[in-house]
């Protein structure tokens, strides 16, 4: 039997930077000092109009192949995790696939999902590799939220900034991925919404909780999204040391989706975590929704502050709405 094992990590964030300065600047009448507080965000990078999620995860794959001396034709099953693809059809992962020089007896799909997106694809790679179907995935998560955000949009404008990653995940004897829980309660699906460029009439689609305020495609009632995520996350915790039999004291770091500020600190609380064990990484890159998980792992591997062996727990949370969590045994540590 063969189990999962999260090897080096390779990203990649748009060149344009997007500062609060840039939007106070733009728009006197923000209160960008308080923004800052809740978000804990004061720069994001942002997408060209011409670049999209493909482009991103392309470049983040390319870096990890360059970086880590990978042959792109030792992949076999190529995942990407994406809400902002380029086309309806066909499915971006299949693009994706000639654009990095696979070969075409790997497999590839994409999976609609967001901030709970990592997880899932580190379940979806696990199967793979438990079923003797794959040895290496490519695991690609990479968004252009910007695209879907009014540029007079206080409230997501600015809180979402674009970026990739680009995760290979191995074939290892030993489990690391350990106590897989998931949850999903579609009566939030009008929490976080996009509702046009699918095939549904507008008469018969979902509509917003509340009256939109912006003209953005993108819809958010954040207060309800973070009512949610407080009420279902540490019911989620506790299954997961369940489920993977190991005590809270065994954990060393509680890798989360990157939100926001509030809501991790919202979190911490609740969970009662000490804030040394939930690190906080989006002050300069924002909500990269499905990308911020892996965006966090390399950026503690670049300040050499996982320990090989140690256990974390990685949770994921938000649109769908849509949770999930496991245990990550790390036997990489800092070598990504």
């Amino acid at each position: 039997m063969k189990y999962a094992f999260i090897g080096p990590i390779s990203t990649y964030l748009p060149q344009r930077i997007e500062t609060n300065q840039q939007l106070q600047d733009e728009f006197p009448g923000w209160d960008m000092d308080l923004i800052y507080t809740k978000t804990g965000i004061a720069s994001r990078h942002i997408a060209a109009p011409g670049e999209c999620a493909s482009d991103l995860g392309v470049k983040a794959a390319q870096r990890l192949f360059e970086e880590h001396q990978i042959d792109p034709q030792s992949i076999d099953f190529l995942l990407f995790c994406t809400q902002t693809p380029d086309y309806p059809l066909p499915t971006t992962a299949c693009l994706m696939q000639q654009r990095l020089g696979l070969r075409i007896s790997c497999g590839a799909l994409d999976f609609n999902l967001g901030c709970s997106g990592f997880i899932y694809g580190l379940s979806l790679a696990e199967g793979l590799i438990r079923a003797g179907i794959a040895r290496r995935v490519l695991f690609i998560t990479a968004e252009t939220y910007s695209k879907y955000i009014d540029p007079d949009d206080r409230s997501l404008r600015t809180i979402f900034g674009d970026g990739a990653a680009a995760t290979l995940i191995e074939a290892c004897p030993e489990p690391t991925l350990d106590g897989f829980q998931f949850g999903t309660d579609g009566s939030g699906a009008d929490t976080l919404m996009v509702t046009d460029g699918g095939a549904r009439l507008a008469e018969d689609a979902h509509t917003p909780r509340h009256r939109k305020r912006w003209n953005s495609r993108l819809y958010m009632d954040g207060p309800a999204l973070i009512s949610f995520t407080v009420g279902a996350i540490p019911q989620l915790v506790q299954n997961i040391f369940s489920a993977a039999g190991i005590p809270k004291s065994d954990v060393e770091l509680y890798l989360f989706h990157q939100a926001t500020r509030k809501m991790l600190e919202q979190l911490q609380e609740a969970l009662e975590i000490e804030r040394d064990r939930m690190p906080i990484a989006l002050e300069t890159v924002g909500n990269t929704v499905s990308a911020t998980i892996p965006l966090l792992i390399h950026d503690l591997r670049q300040q050499n502050r996982l320990t090989q062996g140690a256990k974390h727990l990685l949770v994921g949370f938000g649109v769908g709405w849509s949770w999930g969590g496991c245990i990550w045994h790390d036997h990489y540590g800092n070598g990504g």
